[in-house]
């Protein structure tokens, strides 16, 4: 054998028992909490599988290898199934249901291990008048909103427990009703630097960045100026600014254009939710719109984005009426309404193809493409689950009518699903390296006060369907990639540096599943269905699937952003 094959031999020889004997070392130091045995472990970087224990202490990984003569409290032999970290939830809308259940089943089912919320509207800060504009959604989920500010409502979630991991963007809406409430003006440099000062306490609260959900009321009446001030102001604490844009249709490439001058001039990371083209005439344009975000990224901005990967969004069934209709609230709104004459130039401009706002009407082939989803009103629950084309049948109503007469009767309340997406775009925007997964759902269950209400199936099977349509039966993606862009990838773009990769020394948010059988049973027609294959799903090292059932352990903890002064 040649002298330096040799060598090389011994040195590696010599490198592997040192990495057995760190293990071990560190293994002895103390009885594991719990070692996972025999494990495929996808570690979330993209690498493929290896074989390995993961040994577990005080909530984080301490130990990766052979460890099967380690001393433990529990091993957990998972007879080589998949290993891999918990999944990041990049948009969850939970601030709200955490409050209700805060086991969350529908996420803790799918593998998710952390959410990040706030879209546009978030939970803090808080003041009276937002308190009673909003009263019907407390009212119906009966909480008590007991804090104003972050601090006060991380505090609340602290004193519960949760079933998962959460963090927070201010909602760059939220900040706008404190000062200016829902109407259509615009802030003086006074009230804009007020706006700017409720950022910065939310970010040295906790929060994550600033977010902006510039379709929905009253947040379409704020300028990109407004944004980029506030986007300005998360930037100083190492925010990000997040954004459902202005447009997702016929001016989608403007939408872009807009979201990306804010990071630009506003010195901040740009998150785009939910990435899709909309409406029939717009399919076949992400090309466009990846081509776009490519060029941009190539010039250096640090621009990513995450989608849900279904053919129908989700949103309140009010952003189908122009901006102009809600400006001073859904109070507001539904007098408007229930005026002949300005009921006839809502109905008009919702008639008439324009670039000017997201019309959602002109994006759908009909009624039948909108589907009934939650209501507040008790009396329209019968109708949650139907098309509006079969409400306004049984209304004997044109279907406009009936949406605004639904809109009446359930105070602007309603949320629906609405089909108007294709698959060839979806499947090119999941395939992009930047581009991560999201629920865009609240937490919600199958039992009680939940379980009543009538969800996108994304809130229970976005992740598991994601694995078994797109990873085992149409390989559009790799195993490995699909972990790393749950987890390494998220945890990356939200700076959560101890979390999202299956190492020594990181949280232990991991979850186990067997790759071949893991599977999505939420459909559009029964949505309220837990996912099924997640045979354990630890959070900070506790279970809370533990072979397939639920624990009601709550480990979760308040993940707080990098400018958190506590």
């Amino acid at each position: 054998m040649p002298k330096r094959l040799f060598l090389l031999i011994a040195v590696l020889a010599i490198a592997v028992l040192a990495i057995s004997a760190a293990a071990l070392a560190q293994s002895n130091a103390a009885p594991f909490d719990v070692l996972i045995r025999n494990g495929h472990i996808i570690d979330g970087t993209g690498s493929p599988w290896y074989s390995g224990d993961i040994g577990i202490r005080g909530g984080r990984i301490v130990a990766i290898g052979k460890l099967s003569d380690a001393q433990r409290a529990r091993t957990i032999d998972v007879h080589g199934l998949v290993v891999a970290p918990g999944f990041i939830d990049m948009l969850g809308q939970s601030e709200l249901t955490i409050l209700v259940n805060p086991q969350l089943p529908s996420k803790i089912y799918q593998g998710i291990t952390t959410e990040i919320t706030g879209e546009g509207d978030s939970a803090a800060p808080l003041n009276e008048a937002i308190i009673q504009a909003n009263r019907h959604k407390y009212d119906h989920y009966h909480i008590t909103p007991d804090w104003r500010s972050f601090q006060q409502y991380f505090a609340r979630l602290e004193k519960q427990g949760m079933g998962i991991n959460l963090a927070s963007y201010v909602g760059a809406t939220q900040v706008r009703r404190m000062v200016l409430g829902d109407d259509d003006k615009q802030p003086t440099p006074a009230q804009l630097d007020q706006m700017r000062e409720l950022v910065r306490q939310a970010m040295l609260e906790g929060a994550v960045g600033v977010s902006s959900s510039l379709e929905y009321s009253p947040a379409p009446y704020a300028k990109t100026e407004e944004l980029i001030a506030l986007a300005s102001e998360a930037s100083k604490f190492g925010g990000i600014y997040a954004t459902h844009m202005r447009n997702e249709s016929n001016s989608v490439l403007a939408a872009i254009d807009e979201a990306l001058r804010i990071g630009r001039e506003g010195h901040i990371p740009v998150e785009i939710w939910h990435l899709k083209v909309a409406g029939k005439a717009n399919w076949g344009r992400m090309p466009e719109v990846v081509a776009k975000i490519n060029a941009t990224r190539a010039q250096g901005m640090d621009v990513s984005a995450d989608t849900y990967a279904y053919t129908a969004w989700f949103n309140d069934f009010s952003a189908f009426v122009p901006a102009w209709a809600h400006d001073g609230g859904n109070a507001k709104l539904v007098e408007r309404l229930k005026d002949p004459a300005m009921r006839a130039r809502i109905r008009k401009d919702m008639m008439t193809p324009s670039n000017e706002w997201d019309n959602e009407w002109e994006e759908i082939s009909g009624p039948q493409d909108i589907l009934i989803g939650v209501v507040k009103n008790p009396k329209l629950l019968p109708l949650q689950g139907k098309r509006l084309s079969e409400v306004a049948t049984l209304q004997n109503k044109d279907p406009m009518d009936a949406l605004f007469d639904l809109l009446i009767e359930d105070n602007a309340l309603t949320e629906v699903a609405v089909f108007g997406m294709s698959e060839p775009d979806i499947v090119l925007a999941l395939q992009q390296p930047w581009v991560a997964f999201d629920n865009d759902s609240s937490g919600t269950s199958p039992e009680g006060i939940l379980g009543q209400e009538h969800p996108h199936p994304r809130a229970y099977g976005t992740f598991p369907r994601i694995l078994r349509k797109y990873v085992r039966e149409e390989k559009r993606l790799t195993l490995e990639d699909a972990i790393r862009k749950f987890s390494a990838l998220p945890a990356q773009r939200m700076r959560l540096t101890d979390r999202g990769v299956l190492k020594a020394g990181m949280w232990a948010d991991v979850v186990v599943f067997d790759p071949a059988t893991i599977r999505d049973l939420a459909t559009f027609e029964n949505p309220n269905q837990l996912s099924q294959g997640m045979e354990y799903v630890l959070v900070n090292g506790v279970a809370v699937i533990d072979q397939g059932k639920q624990t009601g352990a709550l480990p979760g903890r308040v993940l707080r952003g990098a400018g958190y002064a506590q």
